[in-house]
């Protein structure tokens, strides 16, 4: 089920009634819908297929805040040994769980390298390449 957003449009075609001409517009920015703290967030795009079971697809974007608390169970971005990895947390077990049959959990040990670089609050699924992301001018990478 989609729920529509009431927003004007025209196609610029005569002779056919607009699908949105019964919707008033409304001022949307995709900055307000979907960034709560700018000075705090970064995007990023998924690699992999480690978290598609929750809906996290290769290629997609992922707005990523640093303001949010974490809590169990969110899906976050962290530097584990050197590498960014997007991962569900467990907090209670300190361990890093995918979001896939193929991967198994990771444990959090003392010695290893690890921070959480914000939490996963959106995210976006691109149906036709971005001209930006083809050209590389992605901020981050999420990688697995």
């Amino acid at each position: 089920m989609i729920k529509m957003i009431p927003i004007s449009a025209s196609a610029g075609i005569t002779g056919f009634e607009s699908p949105a001409t019964d919707y008033k517009q409304l001022p949307l920015s995709l900055d307000e819908l979907l960034v709560e703290h700018p000075s705090a967030t970064f995007i990023g795009q998924a690699s992999g297929s480690s978290m598609q079971n929750v809906g996290i697809y290769d290629g997609d974007i992922l707005i990523v805040d640093r303001h949010v608390k974490v809590q169990n169970q969110d899906i976050i971005v962290a530097n584990y040994n050197g590498n960014f990895v997007c991962k569900i947390i467990d907090t209670k077990r300190r361990m890093l769980l995918s979001a896939s049959d193929e991967h198994q959990p990771v444990v959090i040990h003392e010695y290893d390298q690890f921070s959480v670089e914000g939490i996963v609050v959106r995210s976006i699924r691109c149906h036709r390449p971005s001209p930006l992301l083809i050209k590389g001018l992605a901020v981050e990478s999420a990688i697995n």
